[in-house]
């Protein structure tokens, strides 16, 4: 099973990567749209067959480490759906276009340094990985072709290397102190608790992760980096890919040790968040940017429920987050896909593809028999009573009242034209991930022990479920009546209201733009680099 296991790991990242390099051949990068579904299925396979037992890849002097946990295990299984959905959705909007090729190359470095976050069992693979991925998903943005994705992109590189920066010290701090000089992620976090500069470690590992988590007040690239890039690169990006530092910081956390006065504050700073993104996703008119604040929002819940479990040493933290997580990234990746098949869908064939937004846009609220309601039911014991769960109880009213925002915003962005419908290529996308966010997390539900489908079907526990849904409900009727009068907030909100504080992020922007000859090379400039890093790894290895 071992050597089963060693081989599903490495097809699961390999084939994303062997699919990039060959973009160095411009014939193959040209037909590649085509084949971008397939590069996500062995990471899939991976996610279903895969044990615990680690690859790793080098000698005594450098090594890297590769594993599947539980938590790793049920977040790429997800994202390889949304991948895989993703990968078809874009390989039809891509038919034709002059800049395919970029847009290929990016998306396939996004995908293997995505998947590789998920897998990396070690520091320095996951530090590695996951500059990849934030190179990746910059140029994603960029592929939107505007101005504003220009600024995005700029403003997303330059957010990510600064939190890669906070979190290369909070690991080398951690390096120092853990035993036997281990790089593993496992014997890191263990040996926190117990590390001279245990807070410092702590504040910068939170830091880091939380800028690429979109943890407010460091959310601000979400909405302008989801707004501009193109509907698949947005859908991954907001399920998946966020989901990567999520998980990291899941891993990277000492669950097993009560930090209180860590715990608390991170919770507090993930509840603000929760809310803040509501309150100024309800002043937002264009779909994609509710959907990035109702991200914002999400993400600083999750981060609440992380900070709740470290605050209480609850060992069952990761995996009551992970799957609140998977849920989160199978429905807003879907409500993406939808987004961009209602905006090329006429009025005749409209509610066949709104209705399914709808549950899933209210299951994010909890809604009774959805995914979302397992996700909040997860998560309760982690909160645990008083303040925080009424707290939860208010976010979910909050996330309800988003979630009816986005669908009326949703549907005024239909096409005008009665008769035109979606391509084909994009609404089965659609419906494939809106029939798995509705039916893998009930499978996830009971597959991985956090509950039972007989105590989730309770009454009380619905009837828990669905009053926070009605209440949300009734305030969406009082914000289409009088929403007029709320200010209308900029998408980037506090970017652009401190734009003065921003002028280093600004002047990125101003780099990007002049070394962007050279970023329209990138799929022979880049995959150049990249394969003599590798060519110069592998001889290291053989002559071992």
């Amino acid at each position: 099973m071992a050597m089963t296991t060693s081989s599903l790991l490495t097809a699961a990242i390999g084939v994303p990567l062997v699919m990039l390099l060959a973009c160095v051949v411009s014939g193959i990068r040209e037909r590649m749209p085509s084949l971008l579904a397939l590069a996500p299925i062995p990471a899939l396979v991976a996610a279903l067959f895969a044990d615990n037992t680690p690859l790793v890849l080098g000698n005594a002097q450098f090594a890297l480490s590769f594993a599947m946990d539980k938590p790793g295990a049920m977040l790429l299984l997800v994202a390889a759906i949304l991948w895989i959905a993703a990968g078809v959705y874009a390989a039809t909007a891509l038919r034709g276009a002059v800049n395919a090729g970029r847009f290929v190359v990016c998306w396939l470095m996004t995908l293997t340094g995505c998947i590789g976050v998920f897998l990396a069992a070690d520091m320095v693979g996951f530090y590695f990985l996951l500059a990849v991925l934030s190179v990746g998903a910059s140029g994603l943005v960029l592929q939107g072709g505007t101005v504003e994705a220009l600024h995005a992109s700029a403003v997303y590189l330059g957010l990510a290397l600064i939190a890669e920066a906070f979190l290369l010290a909070g690991l080398v701090m951690l390096a120092m102190v853990t035993p036997d000089g281990s790089l593993l992620i496992r014997d890191a976090a263990a040996a926190i608790p117990t590390s001279p500069w245990r807070d410092l470690t702590l504040a910068l590992l939170v830091v880091g992760l939380g800028m690429k988590a979109g943890l407010v007040p460091l959310h601000f690239w979400m909405p302008l980096a989801y707004g501009a890039a193109p509907i698949p690169a947005a859908a991954v990006m907001s399920g998946a890919v966020v989901k990567a530092s999520a998980l990291a910081l899941i891993r990277f956390l000492p669950f097993g040790v009560g930090l209180p006065d860590l715990g608390l504050p991170l919770a507090a700073v993930g509840l603000c968040g929760a809310f803040y993104g509501v309150a100024i996703g309800i002043t937002q008119s264009r779909p994609k940017l509710v959907l990035a604040y109702s991200s914002v929002s999400q993400m600083g819940f999750l981060v609440a429920v992380i900070g709740m479990g470290l605050a209480a040493g609850d060992a069952d933290t990761p995996l009551a987050a992970s799957f609140y997580a998977a849920h989160h990234l199978l429905v807003k990746g879907a409500l993406f896909l939808a987004a961009g098949v209602i905006a090329t869908t006429g009025r005749r064939w409209l509610w066949p593809m709104l209705l399914p937004a709808a549950i899933l846009a209210l299951g994010i609220g909890g809604l009774p028999l959805t995914g979302g309601a397992l996700a909040k039911l997860a998560v309760k014991p982690v909160l645990g009573d008083g303040w925080v769960e009424l707290l939860a109880i208010l976010s979910a009213i909050g996330t309800t009242l988003l979630m009816l925002h986005f669908l009326h915003r949703l549907l005024a962005s239909a096409s005008p034209d009665p008769s035109v419908s979606a391509p084909i290529g994009w609404v089965l996308p659609w419906i494939f991930m809106f029939v798995a966010a509705l039916v893998v997390p009930w499978m996830l539900y009971s597959a991985t022990g956090i509950g039972t489908w007989s105590d989730a079907l309770q009454p009380a526990i619905l009837w828990a479920a669905l009053w926070p849904v009605l209440i949300g409900a009734g305030l969406a009727l009082g914000l289409w009546r009088w929403g007029r009068y709320l200010p209308r907030v900029p998408e980037g909100d506090i970017v652009v209201v401190g734009q003065p504080a921003m002028r280093v992020v600004v002047r990125c922007a101003e780099a990007l733009e002049r070394v962007e000859g050279v970023l329209r090379r990138w799929p022979v400039a880049g995959l150049s680099l990249l394969m003599l890093i590798l060519i110069l790894g592998g001889m290291t290895f053989v002559g071992h």
